[in-house]
C-alpha cells in the first residue's frame, strides 16, 4: 500500500474545517475510482510545525499515479479555500 502525506507547515492561513468537511470530500470523490482506500486527518498541536497533514492510502502506487495525473489539478485548484500555505508532500510505501 501506499501512503501520500500532505504536510501543511504552521505560519499561514488554513481552515481545518473547509479542508476536513469540503477538500477531502472532493479527493474522495476524485480518487476513489483510483484506489485510493481511506484518508486521514492529523491537527498539529503544542509545538508541532506543521497545523495539519491529510493522508492519503491507496492500494497500489500505479493506480494512485494515474488518479493523480487524471486530478491533481483540480485539487490543486481547491487549495485557495482553505489555505495559502505552500503543502510539502511525502510518498511512502506501508511496510508494517
Amino acid at each position: 500500500m501506499i501512503r501520500i502525506s500532505v504536510m501543511y507547515a504552521k505560519g499561514g492561513k488554513f481552515d481545518l474545517d473547509y479542508y476536513v468537511k469540503t477538500h477531502m470530500a472532493l479527493v474522495h470523490k476524485l480518487l476513489d475510482s483510483y484506489g485510493l482506500m481511506k484518508s486521514e486527518v492529523d491537527k498539529g498541536t503544542g509545538d508541532s510545525p506543521y497545523v495539519a497533514i491529510g493522508h492519503l492510502i491507496f492500494k497500489e502506487a500505479e493506480q494512485m499515479q494515474k488518479g493523480l495525473q487524471a486530478h491533481d489539478p483540480k485539487l490543486a485548484a481547491d487549495l485557495v479555500n482553505f489555505s495559502d500555505i505552500k503543502p510539502q508532500f511525502q510518498v511512502s510505501e506501508i511496510i508494517a
